[in-house]
């Protein structure tokens, strides 16, 4: 089966840039597809400093969807919002004030790509944080999605505030690469680690990212203080349950992934709400078990191309999470209601459209986003559609 490859590479334009993010592409281009996702043919997507998020979203939305192995290459640097102190890719128009609206919001890397089956998707990250970032990740990993493989590393600042580092780590993975083969990807991370030698890290130290699917601890983040060695990829000895939750499904994500590649979009919706049903009588109707599993079905109807029951369903995610005294600027309560949002633009019934637009603008009027004129924007769609009543 073909495999999918997004190479995006950020960084922000003038004084505020920590690492030539760019410069990578180059090398990483001259590797053929087919190397670069480990398959034998495979579809490559380049993103070079984009500017705005909503068009990076766009194109890893529809790298998740693919079919096939996925491998994302990830170079850029790491900055906080100012609001919800979260991380985010700095995008080229990215200041410190203007994180949370021109910076790609790390979650939403992890939300695109959490329904895809397990074990086939690869992120190879270099990344490098500012000061106030790198003291945030000292305390907290970066979660990247339990399902995936994740390798790499994050520098920290710069000792230079005029420095701009060289993405050392990915242009290794990129050398590596051009030999024409592709190794398994603990060996590649290993082989790129033993080539950046002491140029990897300076005296804080870099934290190596290992982790190999469902194997690892969410977003495991492995300090590497000093300028000491390279450590081998961390497997934490975590058996496998046969089955989370009693409904003889060992890998429920799994199974409702394969389903849906197969077609088989009622299936995956019966297996999906048997889960949500059991989530809710063990944890309760807003737990984040039952919540999690209403957002799988919301995510199932849009494949499904029923854009007015994913719609639905997502404006009932919002609203439980907002009854159940989440804030408006919470990740889950504003990623719910902009895919409801989306998907209600994806309507082309006016009698549904009209029917969800009044809950949707209440919705918006509470949480207005990071996308300005949101609120308007439902408002006139509104307006349109009650003159064509």
């Amino acid at each position: 089966m073909p495999g999918t490859v997004l190479l995006l590479a950020a960084s922000p334009l003038g004084k505020g840039c920590l690492v030539d993010a760019a410069s990578v592409l180059p090398v990483l281009a001259a590797v053929p597809p087919a190397v670069l996702a480990g398959t034998d043919t495979a579809n490559v997507v380049e993103l070079a400093d984009p500017l705005e998020p909503q068009a990076v979203l766009t194109r890893l939305r529809a790298a998740a969807a693919a079919p096939g192995p996925l491998t994302v290459y990830v170079t850029g640097q790491l900055q906080l919002d100012r609001r919800q102190r979260l991380p985010h890719l700095a995008l080229a128009r990215t200041t410190p004030s203007t994180v949370r609206y021109t910076a790609l919001p790390w979650h939403w890397i992890r939300e695109e790509l959490r329904l895809r089956p397990t074990g086939t998707t690869t992120l190879l990250l270099d990344l490098h944080a500012d000061a106030e970032t790198w003291e945030w990740l000292r305390a907290h990993p970066l979660d990247s999605g339990r399902e995936h493989a994740v390798y790499g590393r994050i520098a920290p600042p710069p000792g230079s505030r005029r420095a701009v580092a060289v993405p050392a780590y990915m242009k290794a993975v990129a050398t590596i690469l051009r030999s024409g083969w592709r190794p398994p990807v603990e060996q590649l991370h290993q082989q790129a680690m033993v080539r950046l030698g002491s140029d990897g890290y300076d005296g804080q130290g870099d934290l190596v990212l290992a982790a190999h699917g469902a194997s690892a601890a969410p977003g495991v983040g492995v300090g590497v203080p000093g300028g000491s060695a390279p450590r081998p990829p961390v497997r934490p000895e975590r058996p496998r349950p046969q089955s989370p939750d009693g409904l003889g499904v060992a890998d429920p994500h799994a199974a409702i992934s394969a389903a849906v590649q197969a077609g088989r979009h009622a299936d995956a919706d019966t297996l999906a709400t048997q889960h949500e049903q059991a989530a809710v009588q063990a944890h309760g109707v807003a737990s984040e078990e039952a919540l999690h599993w209403t957002e799988v079905r919301a995510d199932l109807a849009m494949f499904a191309g029923d854009a007015v029951r994913s719609c639905r369903t997502w404006l009932a995610v919002a609203t439980a999470r907002l009854g159940a005294g989440q804030p408006a600027d919470a990740p889950a309560v504003e990623a719910a209601v902009d895919r409801a949002h989306h998907q209600w633009g994806q309507i082309r019934d006016t009698t549904q459209a009209r029917e969800l637009g009044p809950a949707l603008a209440d919705l918006r009027s509470r949480v207005p986003g990071r996308r300005e004129g949101a609120l308007d924007h439902v408002q006139r769609q509104l307006r349109q559609l009650q003159t064509q009543s």
